[in-house]
């Protein structure tokens, strides 16, 4: 197949006007030129792409699938030239980091704000994933950082101590659990939650968690902030597991019973995960150590 970029841009305009000479026009083309272009593009791709109607046009199946993936690649292209953008003003580094929702929600914008202040010619590209999925990466090479709760057995990566912290249950001030100091996961299942959305990686931890006890947890309501947990938990929508660290000062504290969870996995402590400290570029070093200090690698379970 044979087209350009400019092929697609008209197929796209064409597309979401519904009319061939208005989508040449926003394209700055002849309409004849369009018509030669679409025609060649059909050619190329070997089957109609445009049904030609009295008013305008509307696609072929191929024509559908053809803009979904046009649409794709110009939002590809979008945020191609964003990474790229920082470059051309002047900065001199980019660090791709990972991180669990935990560490994304809580202790990283302090600690990264901090970092980018004493290293502004460095960018940060900053992705939410679970603990797993990140120490799998490190340990493959495809990201140099992650910031973890959890460890993977076998994995060849170090872990170095960030931040200590420890999950909680949350529940109304006048729920009937608010008298108890803690509680065991499993005692709360029947209970409603206020969960991150879906695909989040304290969604995932959660789920499987309850998963591994034989029990499906009943989400009443999901949202898009720890600090959102807490508002919908305070004003009794359902009980919550967040992070400790998470849970706000003020009015909306005071609308909370906090209980300690009993498992042992309740305890989270955040570690900065690597494949081997001594390969780290420069940056990705310098980033560790202003996560960590002088804080001694852990190796790996």
């Amino acid at each position: 197949m044979h087209y350009d970029l400019t092929d697609l841009r008209l197929f796209v305009a064409i597309a979401e006007l519904r009319n061939l000479t208005r989508g040449a026009e926003r394209v700055h083309l002849a309409p004849s030129s369009a018509s030669h272009r679409i025609r060649l593009l059909e050619e190329s791709i070997g089957t109609p792409l445009l049904i030609r109607e009295a008013r305008g046009v509307k696609l072929t199946r191929a024509g559908e699938a053809l803009l979904r993936h046009a649409r794709q690649v110009f939002a590809q292209l979008e945020q191609m030239h964003a990474d790229l953008s920082p470059f051309a003003k002047g900065v001199k580094g980019h660090v791709n980091l990972w991180a669990n929702t935990h560490a994304t929600h809580t202790f990283l914008p302090e600690s990264l704000s901090a970092f980018l202040r004493s290293h502004p010619q460095v960018s940060i590209t900053l992705e939410e994933h679970t603990s797993p999925e990140i120490v799998m990466a490190v340990a493959r090479g495809e990201v140099e950082v992650g910031v973890v709760a959890e460890s993977v057995e076998g994995a060849e990566v170090v872990f170095i101590p960030y931040r200590a912290d420890r999950l909680v249950l949350i529940a109304p001030v006048d729920h009937p659990l608010a008298a108890q100091p803690s509680t065991a996961f499993v005692d709360v299942l029947d209970q409603p939650f206020v969960m991150l959305h879906a695909g989040s990686a304290i969604h995932t931890f959660t789920m499987n968690a309850a998963a591994a006890l034989g029990r499906h947890l009943e989400v009443r309501i999901q949202v898009r902030s720890f600090e959102a947990v807490c508002r919908m938990v305070g004003a009794g929508v359902g009980l919550g597991m967040v992070p400790r660290s998470a849970i706000p000062d003020g009015p909306a504290r005071a609308a909370l019973a906090i209980l300690e969870l009993q498992e042992p996995w309740a305890q989270r402590d955040l570690k900065v995960c690597v494949k081997k400290r001594e390969q780290l570029s420069g940056f990705a070093a310098a980033l560790v150590e202003s996560l960590t200090g002088s804080v001694q690698d852990e190796p790996p379970p």
